[in-house]
């Protein structure tokens, strides 16, 4: 939990400074090669979470690894290894697009089921949120079949859960205190 709050706030520091010097589109783009790299390479995560790995060659290898980023992207790096939280990047890069969004007034849904949206039940639901919402929404769709039937929509911090596997335990719950 600590380790997201942090993420938190240096993201919101990186959106600040990237709006400020009217680069928030190029940081976008950089901070989505950094979720999107961390996330396909067990070797890099490993060496990020290394404490063996000294802070010198983590920096050097993420300059290496992400050459070509704006200068904004470099000192997040830097900042992070100087303040010896390198672990967080994944993080860090990943609450930079979910706020870089908002602040767009774009908000991403997702909406777990049990069998893949139709392209109609998807419209309705998109139709739906933005009446909610007023704000562009993307839907993304999650698939766990454990959910039985029904949806899981989360929103941001709200989650409504509609599913037969809650359903059921909610019925559960309700035989047992009884």
């Amino acid at each position: 939990m600590a380790g997201s709050r942090a993420a938190i706030r240096y993201a919101k520091a990186i959106l600040a400074l990237a709006q400020d010097q009217k680069a928030g589109e190029a940081v976008a783009k950089d901070m989505d090669g950094i979720v999107k790299t961390v996330a396909n390479s067990k070797d890099l995560r490993l060496m990020l979470n290394s404490p063996i790995v000294k802070a010198e060659v983590k920096k050097s290898a993420l300059q290496e690894i992400f050459t070509g980023t704006h200068a904004i992207s470099e000192g997040l790096i830097d900042v992070l290894v100087a303040n010896k939280r390198i672990d967080l990047l994944g993080d860090v890069a990943t609450q930079y697009a979910i706020l870089f969004d908002e602040a767009q007034g774009k908000q991403v849904a997702v909406v777990t089921t049990a069998v893949p949206l139709t392209d109609t039940l998807e419209s309705k639901v998109l139709a739906k949120i933005k009446s909610l919402t007023n704000n562009e929404v993307i839907i993304e769709n999650k698939i766990d079949e454990s959910i039985i039937g029904g949806f899981i929509l989360r929103l941001g911090d709200m989650q409504y859960n509609a599913s037969i596997a809650n359903q059921l335990n909610n019925l559960k719950r309700s035989f047992s205190q009884n």
